[in-house]
């Protein structure tokens, strides 16, 4: 930033703190106040707005897509019908006759191939005709069905239908551009909807006859022609050759025909909906095209914007004048209390200057009220007669620490001598003979090293192995080596990642439990701990030959491991009633607890059982290769 900059911005604070109070009031008004509820206002206009837009453009697309809907309903049915006209096996038999037909013989078709033909083909009264023109000379003409096929040879769509090689041709068409002077007994004064295909001998190769299905434009474009119609939206037709189809009578072409209009969009082959906003003359109008490319044709939606943006209009006028009338209360109310709070302020800021001088003695003017000024009076008096009360309450407080340092320095406990006390201990029984002792000495060091270093929660599982085998050295000394653990660890989850201390006390209660009522042959209490990897968990389970857990102290055990706690207290009241004081789970629940925390509630302990036979808990954990430090008895 240069000098010039630098002294601008200093002589706007300059200026700024010279200020009375109450500009500064005014200014704040003006600029907290008064420009958000412009920039609101404007913004929620604006948003009112896009939201009617929008939430035209979805009802007018749904109009969309179900005459979409309608006209794939109604190509499907002329397709059907096409196909079960070319598979008539009696009209395919006349249409290939090698040899004239007398009288008798045309009669028959008439009276039971023609009508029969007619009657299957016409019973959806949607279809308006069903004709199959023919080249073939030995082919008598009957109509409305059977006709010459020279009779639409100059048709100008006859030759895109022959260029199709037996493929559908669509095409929207007046009456008498299928076929003019005809004697049919339908006249439908009204555009069409044909389906054109070419049908050949059975040698697919010899040219036969053209097939013309036929469906007036109201019935194929029902909604688009329905007189319900919302007034401000019109649906429109466009043909391939732009020709323009649509309900004339819509108040939407009230100001513009519907050519004008579609002749202002740009069409496009995205058969999914596209949507256009553009004005003609001053007018507003949202055009949701699609194009169907099965019949080559494009389906516009026309909506006139008119009443809608009148509606906007005169929401903007409303808010407006809500806005200003707001803004004409807030400046009268800020004006009404400028004078009340300055004036209490003033006496608070004389107390001030003396509080300054060193008069912590003073007394403060009368100043009441429960608003901001209020409790900033009320705070300040506190303030002044806490001075002297909270310097007189630090200086207690540098004196509490310095004694509590002292007393924490006294009681600290230096983990290195027991760790050298225990190491002593082991080599005198070793200089001694008692290698009994020297191993317990061994595997209790190991235990209180693990358990009393806890510089993380997580650890491998070979970590927590060595714990526990370390813990069952030590109670075999209790036990007379009547407990037996046996391990089945899979080598890749010897480093899965495990929480510390979450296996002693599964192996405390399996012991406790066990040991207290024994039943097997040899007393002797067989623990083994296994470890899988099945996808991406980790399954450890604790099994024992114990005497089991009965079925409803099993289920309640479960329970109590993700229960609330009052709920818990209350559980553990129970099984104290019981007089199973030792049986309440609270290590396991604190482990489940514990693995909750640190990999969901997914993961965590399950107890299973049977009285008599066995205990096992499992433990399920998220298979993770550890990837912390080294493990302490590396």
């Amino acid at each position: 930033m240069g000098f010039p900059a630098i002294r601008r911005s200093s002589g706007k604070r300059t200026f700024t703190i010279k200020l009375s109070l109450q500009v500064k009031l005014i200014l704040s008004f003006v600029i907290v106040i008064f420009i958000p509820v412009i920039l609101f206002s404007w913004y929620t206009l604006n948003q009112e707005s896009a939201n009617s837009i929008k939430e035209l453009t979805v009802n007018n697309g749904k109009v969309l897509a179900v005459e979409r809907t309608n006209v794939e309903n109604n190509v499907e049915l002329m397709k059907w019908t096409a196909q079960l006209a070319l598979s008539s096996r009696e009209m395919n038999s006349y249409l290939q006759v090698q040899q004239r037909q007398n009288a008798v013989d045309v009669l028959h078709i008439k009276n039971d191939v023609v009508n029969s033909f007619q009657y299957f083909l016409f019973n959806n009264p949607r279809i308006a005709n069903v004709r199959l023109f023919t080249d073939n000379p030995y082919v008598n003409e009957i109509w409305p069905v059977i006709l010459r096929e020279s009779r639409i040879e100059d048709k100008p769509w006859h030759d895109e239908v022959m260029k199709q090689n037996g493929l559908p041709w669509w095409d929207i068409l007046k009456d008498d551009d299928v076929l003019a002077d005809s004697p049919s007994e339908l006249s439908l004064n009204e555009p069409i909807m044909t389906y054109l295909q070419e049908f050949k001998y059975p040698d697919y190769t010899t040219h036969n006859g053209i097939l013309e299905i036929s469906m007036t434009l109201s019935n194929f474009f029902t909604r688009t022609f329905s007189s319900v119609q919302d007034k401000d939206s019109q649906l429109i037709v466009v043909s391939r050759s732009g020709q323009v189809f649509s309900l004339r009578s819509s108040s939407v072409f009230k100001q513009q025909c519907a050519e004008e209009l579609i002749n202002r969009l740009k069409l496009t082959s995205n058969t999914d909906q596209e949507t256009v906003q553009f004005k003609v003359n001053g007018q507003s109008y949202l055009a949701i095209q699609s194009y169907i490319p099965s019949i080559g044709a494009h389906l516009v939606n026309m909506v006139s914007l008119a009443s809608t943006m009148e509606g906007i209009h005169d929401s903007r006028v409303r808010y407006i004048a809500l806005v200003l009338l707001l803004l004409a209360f807030l400046v009268l109310l800020s004006y009404s209390m400028q004078a009340m709070i300055l004036r209490r302020l003033k006496a608070l800021r004389e107390s001030m200057e003396q509080v300054r001088s060193g008069n912590f003695d003073v007394e403060l003017p009368p100043i009441t009220g429960t608003d901001e000024v209020g409790e900033l009076s009320f705070h300040y008096h506190n303030l002044i007669l806490k001075i002297n009360e909270l310097i007189q309450e630090q200086a207690a407080r540098q004196a509490a620490g310095k004694e509590a340092e002292l007393r924490a320095l006294k009681n600290q406990i230096d983990s290195h001598f027991l760790y050298n006390t225990l190491e002593n201990v082991k080599m005198l029984a070793e200089i001694e003979g008692q290698y009994l002792i020297s191993d317990i000495m061994t595997s209790l060091g190991g235990m209180m090293r693990y358990s009393m270093e806890w510089k993380r929660d997580h650890v491998m599982l070979k970590d927590e192995i060595q714990q526990v085998l370390h813990y069952v050295s030590v109670m075999n000394i209790r036990y007379d080596g009547r407990l037996d653990l046996r391990l089945s660890v899979e080598p890749e989850c010897l480093k899965q990642e495990s929480l510390k201390m979450s296996l002693q006390p599964a192996l405390e209660n399996a012991i406790k439990h066990g040991m207290s009522r024994m039943h097997s042959s040899d007393g002797n209490l067989v623990i083994t701990i296994s470890a899988v990897r099945r996808v991406e968990d980790c399954i450890i389970e604790i099994s024992d030959n114990g005497c089991g857990i009965p079925e409803e102290k099993l289920g309640l055990l479960n329970r109590m491991l993700r229960m609330e706690e009052s709920a818990y207290q209350d559980a553990r009241q129970l099984l104290v009633h019981k007089k199973n004081h030792d049986s309440n789970g609270i290590g396991l629940r604190n482990v489940d607890q514990r693995l909750v925390m640190s990999y969901g509630k997914e993961y965590g302990i399950r107890i299973e059982s049977q009285e008599g036979s066995y205990t096992r808990i499992i433990m399920t954990l998220p298979y993770r290769s550890w990837e912390g430090e080294t493990d302490i008895y590396d």
